[in-house]
């Protein structure tokens, strides 16, 4: 079974953020009233027209020069016609003959090898309603129709789970911090359909199709399911058959849909009530100005700063933190402690309180002091927990806190070793446990000295001296 090769191919459809739909005035929102965000045109009355939203060529145009395509300059929209009740109109308006973009990449990295995988086209569409099944009816709603959508398609370059999680999870990212989308797998915003095969040859095994894979990591679960059926089939002599399945997260196992029909035949041909589209450079350049700083460019910054790969990644997960943290770039505090406490205590606080950074009295300049003073010793973690609420609520500043609060930052290191040696003094014990190689000791040593300055001193600084007298 392992001298099977695994070919895979991935389309996305990709909800654009626009405010509202495609070819119509109604709101592009997740979340409301079923067909409550709707009117003539998104139900396909006869007689209607669409009118196109530019916001939308804006964004997939942002989104095309993000994945490294060349940008067809004039192109049309299409009618891909074909009957089903999620498409009153029986035909979708999207883009066949002349996609926005055309032969570009992505690079991805794993196990610490990068590769780039080809992009055969992105091109614009329009969503369907969203069919809902119960029992033996069905429902429509039509608050999806007409929801803008870019279309990715890549060429068969990925040949294992791993990789395609990556790509996955590297367009999720690119899209995410260039406000092209919400990137929300789990509200649909974002679909997964992955392509695979598996062969022993050079020539290509036939292929399944697993539709609307509902997160990552069920990519990756899909295709090792997928291909593990593959193979048995093969291994006991019959054939795969080219069909159309779904992913079972409970069973862990792909289902059949549908068998394909090979060639079905859509009768392309262009959108006659939308005039043709015609992007010049300027525009190229003017959308190309608004990619703001991408994920792995910050991700290289926070590591030059000394954060860890893990921590950096946290930060990025999070699109409002690290915007935050790159206010600080070049300020010249720690970034190590800042992006530490904005993980921990600060992420807790709004976690808790149910807020966002915006909405607290966290100036700059506060975040500033805090930093510096945790840096420097003239705060420590266990005085910062205890003030964090007036920290986030009150508008006065960090010295005027610590004042109010009657609180006295040991940071003097002349007043903290004569304490040192006074506890050292009655703690002879735990000294020699120490120097006769229990290294446990010392926890215990310094716990008295904090509980002798309670808790007002430098952990940090108590932890350098304690060191620098046992070793005497």
């Amino acid at each position: 079974m392992a001298d099977y090769k695994k070919t895979i191919g991935i389309e996305i459809h990709t909800e654009l953020k626009t405010k509202t739909k495609i070819f119509s005035n109604s709101i592009n929102g997740y979340g409301k009233t079923a067909n409550s965000n709707v009117n003539v045109i998104d139900l396909g009355y006869p007689g209607t027209l669409p009118t196109l939203n530019m916001e939308v060529i804006r964004l997939a145009l942002k989104a095309a020069l993000l994945l490294n395509c060349e940008i067809n300059k004039e192109m049309h929209f299409d009618r891909k016609n074909y009957f089903y009740p999620d498409n009153p109109k029986n035909y979708q308006i999207t883009q066949f003959e002349t996609p926005i973009g055309v032969n570009g990449y992505v690079e991805i990295e794993v196990n610490g090898e990068k590769k780039k995988i080809r992009i055969h086209d992105i091109h614009i569409e329009e969503d369907t309603c969203k069919s809902i099944h119960y029992k033996n009816h069905s429902f429509l709603d039509f608050n999806r129709a007409g929801v803008p959508l870019v279309e990715i398609v890549t060429e068969a370059d990925m040949h294992s789970a791993e990789e395609a999680m990556a790509y996955v999870e590297k367009l999720r990212e690119l899209f995410l911090y260039a406000d092209i989308s919400d990137c929300k797998i789990e509200e649909g915003s974002m679909r997964c359909d992955v392509n695979i095969s598996v062969s022993k040859t050079a020539e290509l095994g036939t292929r399944a199709e697993i539709k609307n894979i509902g997160s990552i990591s069920n990519v990756g679960r899909a295709i090792e399911k997928e291909a593990a059926r593959q193979i048995n089939l093969l291994e006991s002599g019959r054939e795969v058959e080219f069909a159309t399945y779904r992913y079972d997260e409970k069973n862990d196992q792909t289902i059949i849909m549908r068998v394909k029909e090979a060639g079905n035949d859509y009768r392309y041909f262009p959108e006659p009530d939308i005039p043709y589209v015609v992007i010049d450079d300027e525009l190229i350049e003017e959308v190309r100005s608004t990619i703001p700083m991408l994920a792995s460019v910050r991700r290289e910054k926070y590591i030059e700063a000394g954060i860890s790969l893990l921590n950096a990644n946290k930060i990025i997960q999070n699109r409002t933190l690290s915007n935050y943290l790159n206010k600080f770039l070049d300020s010249g505090i720690d970034l190590v402690i800042a992006s530490n406490i904005l993980l921990g205590d600060i992420s807790a606080y709004l976690n808790r309180t149910d807020l966002e950074l915006d909405d607290t009295k966290l100036t700059d300049a506060k975040f500033i002091d805090v930093v510096n003073k945790l840096s420097s010793g003239d705060l420590n973690s266990k005085v910062f927990k205890e003030i964090l609420d007036d920290v986030m609520e009150k508008e006065q500043s960090l010295d005027e806190i610590i004042s109010s609060k009657g609180i006295k930052i040991i940071s003097d290191p002349t007043a903290l070793k004569k304490i040192i040696e006074e506890v050292l003094a009655e703690n002879t014990t735990s000294v020699n446990d120490y120097k006769n190689g229990n290294t446990r000791a010392i926890k215990y040593l310094m716990g008295q000295i904090m509980k002798q300055t309670k808790g007002s001193a430098s952990p940090e600084l108590v932890n350098k001296l304690l060191e620098e007298e046992l070793s005497k």
